[in-house]
């Protein structure tokens, strides 16, 4: 399968283009950067962390969505609905790994949907998937008596907060709870907040260092405390997801697919 990838030789596309490189069945079908980015016209080899492949880097995501079965997206909002657009006029399937898109980015992926088969998930783990599947189970089964707050630490240069993968954590307790998260949400707090209200969802952000990604759901009640949590030590999870995904999603029906779907567990 010919897989390519935007944003490629960023971090996250360095890593999702050597999964693509180690992965039977696969092969890198190109990769594209920004107009005027120094690493226009490089060899893509090199940011796979193989030999060259004769294949340069490209700026133009049209090309390459013409050349590729799957593109697999962990850009920006921005560029993320450009290239949804993209997959819906070529039919080429899509995988979307970025974070912090807005209500609108994701109406924007929905409508793309209709004509091309799409996986959008706020993290490709297979471990943190499960973990958002338990998430739910346990607010099902736990009542309101049962504060649920969400904590999540990355990296000094992540530029959103929550985490993706946080308001995915919130969205599968408030389904548990058969409530919308947006009434529940509560995204901050500082100064005098009163007292913490009955079934509202907590979550907090931390900023530092190099961490790649820290996840823990708290369900705390009087006299006991249920922890459940995720620790990704390396990009290298969320590209094998990614990847995974890829595989998956082609040849699908157009839709707007996540990555519960991958793992068979709706």
């Amino acid at each position: 399968m010919a897989i390519g990838v935007v944003g490629c030789a960023g971090r996250m596309g360095r890593t999702l283009l050597a999964a693509i490189a180690t992965t039977p069945g696969c092969r890198i079908a190109g990769g594209t950067e920004r107009p005027g980015s120094d690493e226009i016209g490089q060899d893509l080899g090199r940011f796979a962390g193989v030999d060259p492949l004769g294949i340069a880097v490209g700026d133009d995501p049209a090309v390459l969505f013409a050349a590729a079965d799957v593109v697999i997206d962990f850009t920006r909002p921005a560029a993320t609905t450009a290239h949804a657009r993209l997959a819906a006029g070529s039919s080429t399937a899509l995988v979307i790994g970025t974070t912090g898109l807005s209500a609108e980015d994701e109406a924007v992926l929905a409508d793309a949907a209709r004509s091309v088969p799409m996986v959008y998930a706020p993290n490709m783990s297979l471990g943190v998937t499960l973990l958002m599947h338990l998430v739910e189970q346990a607010a099902a089964r736990l009542d309101p008596d049962y504060d649920i707050e969400i904590v999540e630490m990355h990296h000094r240069h992540k530029i959103d907060a929550p985490s993706g993968t946080a308001l995915g954590l919130a969205r599968a307790a408030a389904r548990g709870r058969e409530v919308s998260l947006d009434d529940v949400a509560d995204r901050g707090r500082d100064g005098l907040t009163g007292p913490r209200k009955r079934g509202a969802i907590g979550m907090a952000a931390l900023r530092g260092g190099d961490v790649v990604g820290d996840h823990q759901v708290i369900f705390a009640t009087d006299g006991e405390r249920l922890e459940l949590g995720h620790r990704a030590s390396s990009r290298e999870t969320f590209a094998r997801g990614a990847v995974k995904s890829a595989l998956w999603v082609a040849g699908r029906a157009p839709g707007l697919y996540d990555m519960r779907d991958v793992l068979n567990l709706r």
